[in-house]
């Protein structure tokens, strides 16, 4: 994982949605004038921060749900965060 500590609680940055876009068929993210089209697994992240669930939690369900090692999940998700919080799409 990236230097994320995983006791941090992720949540949407003020002014973001994730939504079920009914008309494309598929989850997005709505901020600030861009709309983000995240895979499935990005959507199981994001669909867990509520700014309760740390991101240790996040991991432990997505290894419990996912056929991979925690350390490969824990390595994706940390990065996929941090891609994020640099956009201003989640805060920590």
């Amino acid at each position: 994982m990236t230097s994320l500590d995983e006791s941090a609680a992720p949540r949407l940055a003020d002014g973001v949605r994730l939504k079920f876009d009914e008309v494309r068929g598929q989850w997005v993210v709505l901020a600030p004038e861009r709309v983000i089209i995240p895979d499935e697994t990005a959507v199981e992240v994001l669909r867990r921060c509520d700014g309760e669930t740390t991101l240790s939690a996040i991991i432990d369900a997505l290894t419990a749900s996912y056929d991979a090692s925690r350390d490969e999940i824990a390595q994706d998700v940390g990065e996929l965060i941090a891609e994020l919080t640099d956009k201003g799409v989640l805060n920590l």
